[in-house]
């Protein structure tokens, strides 16, 4: 339907408010123009009046029924000065049913006495006062009925509807071709625009270009071409990670294969007869059984699950010093790092020790290589406490703190890792394992004073 469209509702509301401005305007002009008949009419009886004045009174009843005949009206009494009147008369069909003064009348009068003509279609005869012209009186006096006066109005008003209609519809159809051209055209553009990205977003080509000359629609195609053009990047960094997690898919299949291979080794490695290998034999067998249930994990991550967590009742303290330690052997002997430790002997909770261990790693790790790429010395803390149904694991670190790309894009994947080189997936995927177990990770804090992470893990009896 027309008046659905944009065009239509324009177009009628044009003309609906042009015709209400003709209204306003309506009413002031009938009020004059009824004003102006009713002065011409006291205006030609005044000259009748004046045939009488010539001739002393003496007229005859013809030539004075023609005088009033020809003013339009049944008597004239025209005064003046206090003491002579001039007066014409006939007789007067009816009664009289109202007065109208117009020596000083206000355009509220005017303009209900007009309405009131137009109202009322039968004929009454009414005593119009006013002031001579050319001051020949002190005041002029008829009488007259308003059929005359009601047909003049009607069709001056009549008049003034035709024309203001032909204005209306000129205004609506010049505003309408405007609006056609200037709004209308730009919107349909850029609705065609987004039905034809919409058919291949990765193509940069359908990307709209902005054009349109009302600043308003210049802005929605700008916004609208920003827009288009970070969803055609994002499709384009999903293809390529969807090919990463492929090829790391494959790799972590092969991996696993190389590391059950070793593990099968370092288990051999325990029956040595050199004390400081077999003590060393136990740590390179859980690492490795780490780096096979890491692989595993990935080909998990790969089909986009990670595996749900096994849980089982552990206790925290040894987990944490295990990971600690695991950290000083990679940082070596010359690390100026120092780990800590703030966990009760007493402190236990239900989780997947692996995937704890996981999420505890990454992000001492982070920590670790944070101190150590800064220069100077530091400290990473690991600290717990158990509230009424939950275990609060803290990981703090006095390193430089995360640089802003890091925390714009905390946990997203490939969006700038919290070190250089980095590829931000250690703290996507210790948030993934901290969600699986109905939890949450979050940065308590990150400045020049270090970095502190907290992680909450339900415990449900």
């Amino acid at each position: 339907m027309f008046f659905r469209t944009l065009s239509g509702r324009f177009l009628l509301l044009t003309i609906i408010f042009v015709m209400l401005v003709e209204v306003f305007i309506f009413l002031p002009s009938v009020a004059r123009f009824r004003e102006d008949f009713l002065l011409s009419r006291l205006e030609r009886a005044q000259i009748a009046s004046l045939a009488l004045l010539a001739t002393d009174g003496a007229i005859s009843d013809r030539l004075e029924q023609e005088l009033l005949e020809n003013a339009g009206v049944f008597n004239v009494v025209l005064r003046r000065d206090e003491l002579r009147e001039l007066a014409l008369s006939s007789p007067v069909p009816g009664p009289i049913s109202a007065t109208y003064d117009l020596r000083d009348p206000s355009p509220i009068d005017l303009m209900r006495d007009a309405v009131e003509v137009l109202v009322r279609p039968e004929n009454r005869v009414i005593r119009v006062i006013g002031e001579p012209v050319q001051q020949a009186g002190l005041l002029i006096e008829v009488t007259m009925d308003t059929d005359p006066l009601r047909r003049e109005l009607v069709d001056y008003a009549l008049r003034i509807l035709y024309f203001s209609l032909v204005i209306s519809l000129s205004v609506a159809a010049l505003l309408f071709l405007a609006v056609q051209r200037l709004i209308v055209g730009p919107i349909r553009r850029v609705v065609a625009s987004m039905a034809d990205y919409a058919q291949a977003p990765e193509d940069a080509r359908r990307i709209i270009s902005p054009a349109a000359g009302v600043t308003e629609l210049r802005e929605a195609e700008e916004t609208l071409a920003k827009l288009q053009t970070d969803l055609t990047g994002a499709l384009r960094q999903k293809e390529r990670l969807a090919q990463l997690g492929g090829a790391v898919a494959r790799i972590s299949h092969d991996l696993r294969n190389i590391l059950a291979t070793a593990t099968l080794v370092a288990d051999r490695i325990e029956a040595s007869k050199d004390p400081a290998v077999r003590r060393a034999a136990p740590k390179l067998v859980g690492a490795l059984s780490r780096a096979v249930s890491l692989c595993e994990s990935t080909l998990a991550f790969g089909k986009a699950e990670e595996p749900p967590p096994r849980l089982t009742q552990f206790a925290l303290r040894p987990l944490a010093h295990e990971v600690l330690e695991s950290e000083a052997l990679a940082a070596g002997e010359d690390t100026t790092v120092e780990f800590l430790l703030d966990i009760p002997a007493s402190l236990s909770l239900r989780a997947d020790p692996e995937q704890i261990f996981r999420v505890l790693a990454n992000l001492v790790r982070n920590a670790r290589q944070a101190i150590e790429a800064k220069g100077d010395a530091g400290t990473v803390e690991v600290a717990a406490s158990a509230q009424e149904d939950a275990v609060v694991i803290r990981v703090i670190d006095t390193g430089p703190g995360l640089p802003p790309r890091a925390r714009e894009n905390l946990f997203a994947a490939f969006q700038g890792g919290a070190r250089k080189g980095g590829i931000g997936l250690g703290l996507v995927i210790a948030n993934e394992l901290v969600r699986g177990h109905g939890g949450k990770l979050e940065l308590v804090r990150s400045d020049e004073n270090g970095t502190e992470f907290r992680i909450v893990l339900p415990q449900r009896s």
